[in-house]
């Protein structure tokens, strides 16, 4: 009897230093630090692994110290550094969000070719070979072939199955990674990937996007003949303001002269081809993305400065070259990387409601775990997009939706925006005055950088300009919601030979934001947004590609000419109150360089005296009606 009683208080016993010790463990896993809890739980090793051709790239792999398991393994492939470097040196983050790290799986991070600690020569968004035809023909496609191949023959604990994620340059690898797909590679994530240089980054439309290029350049471009970790200084300005800096700078063809010196190949070759020639059309990675086996999540903000072609038209590229995939698309209101780098609460002044980030950061776990792991629902459509001004998550079984109604937002006399054309018969025009000397600011923010919040700025600062034309509805009687990609249809002469030319959508909030009874009381916690103007979406073109991007014209003065061109996509509703406004302008400094508005064949050797004001008009006749076409979701 006694025994027995001594072993149910021994059994008790047990138990409760069993839940005890439980209870510590998961109280010291709440205390860790992220850096603590990979450094408790992971081993770091470090490889060298060996592409086809021979050339080694620098690798290292976090292996979770319990082994009574098999994982998955998480590639992630980048040309920024994966340090730190040595055994004993550990990153503080190995996934996109902590959880990741507490879900155990192997990471794996590897400098790309030529960069940093790995062999090889780097190329800029190395071009696709499509025609393999030696072990020498390499690519990105084959460098992550190679690499998860030599993971799953050297990695022990693995499930056999392979993910791959990265955003902006990261992200082009992962898109490129996925030609071709390993038979091990079941999920990939691209997110803010870069798709093509000509649109993506460095060019919109051709037109030359200068503060991100330079900067960017000053130090990523800088040699590195060895694998090293030594890092290039970055640039100095001298000052913060980078609207005068760039003025100050004069023709383009002085930032050589005075500070890259030919030292900065990737810049040399931009500036020896302004055309969309075969360096650039080699380097665009949409035609090759086929022959994708593993399921596909393309992320992309609303808001991204740098890439929003990317991730619209890669979602596109890889849906109609690989039917009957997993394919998806989530495009939230952030700016570039905000899904990971912020809450998605807000962009500048604009709120949009609550934490967004948080949304999509539960559905990218899911993703990797339902492929990875075999575990989970995944609830998630073909398209899910984030609907700004109405500030709400839409899912679609297409993108763009197959609901759409096009119309046209025609341009009419006392800048009015409607939609029934104009039915003058006389030339009626809108014109301005373009001076290169005074050229139109993107942001009022003072930065050398290029800015984030200017995508929902206000742009009252550039309404108040005699060198924007402006085009605004009356106030509207009910919601109007835009989807899918816009085009802008111009019709247009100028004084000069060159121009460039920027559309930009604009949500007119009402008078006053505020009730009466608000303003009355001064509340100092609301702001009154009354007729703020909302930049919804713009874009830059220039108009001597406006008939091919490879062959490039020159205007003739005084010649009425045609203009269309692709405007990126949106999801915004305007709502019942608000008005819709169109501005058009030939300058947005620095974020597009100066066009000299005399037509030189490369505007990277223009001098000093090829910049010469020019008057530019729009026309708004039956003949040649100016608008701006839309999708409108009905």
């Amino acid at each position: 009897m006694w025994r027995n009683k001594v072993r149910s208080v021994l059994a008790a016993m047990t138990c409760l230093v069993l839940a005890t010790a439980g209870a510590v463990v998961a109280h010291d896993e709440e205390e860790m630090s992220r850096a603590e809890y990979i450094r408790t739980y992971y081993t770091k090793f470090e490889y060298r692994v060996p592409m086809r051709d021979g050339v080694e790239l620098f690798t290292a792999v976090y292996l979770p110290n319990d082994s009574s398991e098999t994982y998955p393994i998480l590639l992630f492939r980048t040309p920024y550094s994966i340090r730190p470097y040595s055994a004993n040196k550990y990153r503080d983050r190995l996934g996109p969000k902590a959880e990741y790290e507490k879900e155990r799986f192997i990471f794996a991070f590897q400098d790309v070719r030529g960069r940093v600690m790995s062999e090889g020569e780097f190329l800029n968004m190395r071009p696709h070979i499509a025609d393999k035809t030696s072990p020498n023909d390499i690519d990105e496609s084959t460098d992550t072939w190679d690499t998860i191949q030599w993971l799953l023959d050297n990695i022990p604990n693995h499930n056999g199955r392979v993910g791959q994620w990265g955003i902006s340059y990261p992200g082009f690898y992962t898109s490129a990674g996925v030609i071709n797909s390993h038979p091990a590679l079941k999920a990939v994530s691209p997110q803010a990937p870069i798709a093509d240089w000509f649109w993506d980054d460095m060019h919109h439309h051709g037109a030359f996007i200068l503060p991100l290029a330079f900067r960017f350049f000053s130090t990523f471009g800088v040699a590195r003949p060895e694998p090293t970790t030594e890092r290039p200084e970055s640039f100095d300005y001298g000052t913060p303001d980078g609207y005068q800096f760039y003025l100050d700078l004069g023709p383009l063809k002085n930032v050589n002269a005075r500070y890259f010196h030919g030292e900065i190949d990737f810049w040399n070759k931009t500036t020896q081809h302004p055309n969309y020639d075969e360096f650039w059309q080699s380097r665009n990675i949409l035609p090759h993305l086929k022959n994708i086996t593993a399921a596909v999540m393309t992320v992309g903000g609303w808001f991204d400065t740098e890439d929003l072609y990317g991730p619209l038209k890669t979602y596109r590229s890889i849906e109609e070259q690989n039917p009957g995939i997993f394919n998806v698309l989530i495009m939230g209101p952030w700016s570039h990387g905000g899904w990971q780098g912020s809450k998605g609460r807000s962009l500048g002044t604009a709120d949009f409601g609550f934490k967004t980030a948080q949304t999509y950061q539960k559905l990218e776990l899911s993703f990797f775990k339902h492929f990875l792991k075999e575990e989970g629902e995944l609830d998630l459509p073909e398209a899910l997009v984030f609907e700004t001004g109405a500030n709400r998550w839409r899912r679609f079984d297409t993108w763009p939706p197959s609901s759409l109604v096009e119309k046209k937002l025609h341009f009419q006399a006392g800048a009015r925006l409607v939609l029934v054309p104009p039915e003058t018969e006389s030339e009626a025009f809108d014109d301005f005055i373009s001076d290169p000397d005074k050229p139109v600011p993107y942001t009022r923010e003072i930065t050398t950088r290029w800015a984030r919040d200017y995508m929902t700025e206000d742009q009252r600062f550039a309404t108040r300009r005699p060198d924007v034309l402006v085009y605004t509805s009356e106030v509207l009687e009910e919601d109007v919601t835009l989807a899918g990609p816009l085009k802008a249809e111009l019709w247009v002469s100028t004084t000069g030979t060159a121009a460039d030319w920027i559309v930009k959508l604009v949500d007119v909030f009402p008078p006053s934001t505020l009730t009466r009874q608000q303003r009355r009381r001064g509340d100092s916690d609301l702001e009154d947004r009354g007729n703020h103007q909302m930049l919804v979406r713009a874009e830059a073109f220039r108009g001597r590609f406006r008939n091919s991007y490879e062959n490039p014209e020159a205007f003739v003065p005084g010649e009425v000419t045609a203009i269309e061109f692709e405007i990126q996509d949106v999801l915004h509703t305007f709502q019942r109150g608000h008005r819709i406004m169109i501005q058009v302008q030939s300058t947005w400094f620095p974020f597009v360089d100066r066009n000299p508005q005399t037509y030189v064949p490369n505007i990277f050797e223009a001098d000093e005296t090829d910049f010469i004001r020019a008057t530019h008009s729009v026309y708004r006749s039956a003949e040649h009606p100016s608008g701006l076409w839309v999708g409108i979701l009905e």
